[in-house]
């Protein structure tokens, strides 16, 4: 990489990491430069899911106060997310690029539609579906998104926020705590596939990583301190950027 390059790999992955953590979609940023320096989409793709590594680890401890007691209700998530990206980063190395082409947009768009919806959502649901712990429903519908999440991850912390506000009882600000966690244990386990799967470029990976560690407490104070509407109105716009740069780009 040239200089040039470098920074902004290193710039790409500030934003990326202070997007996923207030947000989520920080691939949004990272994929397209990634691209950019003239890496393929592959490698481009497993370098930029190890290097984001380290800012989602950085987020989830910056979320910290906002985790506290949630430790039984992480663990039968954490073990969903985990599968579900082990079974994503497996099909990443055997499916074609396109196949998932057509299928993100839908993913995205329908998440943005039921953050959009969440409180009416939740109200609605209140009793029937929701539950303190998400229940059996969550576990299924968070598997799922992190099959689509170790495939790719653009728009996956929004899959999160969107399923956990609809079927569990919490603030969104809690929620945007499970989602880090979610995040980061989901790419570790894709990384750890790739490294034993993949070919990985290095230099990209540790660009992203010390961008994004550094990136990834700014997002969290700065999301942290947005009441609950303002959150979801960002959540909004950054996810309908990305839908838009997903579908026109």
């Amino acid at each position: 990489m040239t200089f040039w390059e470098v920074v902004a790999v290193l710039l790409a992955g500030f934003a990326g990491g202070a997007l996923n953590t207030a947000v989520g979609s920080g691939t949004l940023v990272t994929f397209p430069v990634l691209l950019a320096t003239g890496l393929p989409p592959v490698t481009a793709t497993v370098s930029n899911a190890l290097g984001l590594i380290p800012g989602s680890v950085t987020g989830a401890y910056a979320y910290r106060r906002e985790l506290a007691g949630q430790r039984r209700l992480l663990l039968p998530l954490c073990a969903s997310a985990a599968a579900g990206g082990l079974v994503g980063a497996g099909l990443l190395m055997v499916l074609p690029p396109g196949v998932f082409a057509t299928v993100v947009p839908v993913l995205v768009g329908l998440a943005l539609l039921l953050i959009a919806v969440q409180p009416l959502l939740t109200r609605t649901l209140r009793g029937r579906l929701t539950r303190p712990g998400g229940g059996f429903p969550l576990r299924i519908g968070l598997g799922l998104a992190s099959v689509y999440g170790g495939y790719f991850s653009a728009g996956q912390g929004i899959l999160y926020v969107a399923l956990s506000g609809a079927l569990l009882d919490a603030p969104l600000q809690r929620i945007n705590a499970l989602k880090n966690v979610l995040v980061a244990q989901v790419n570790a386990v894709a990384a750890g596939f790739f490294l034993v799967a993949a070919d990985i470029d290095w230099p990209a990976a540790l660009l992203i990583a010390a961008g994004a560690t550094a990136g990834a407490p700014f997002g969290a104070r700065a999301a942290q301190r947005l009441r609950p509407v303002a959150l979801r109105v960002l959540i909004l716009t950054v996810g309908t950027a990305g839908l838009l740069h997903m579908t026109l780009g």
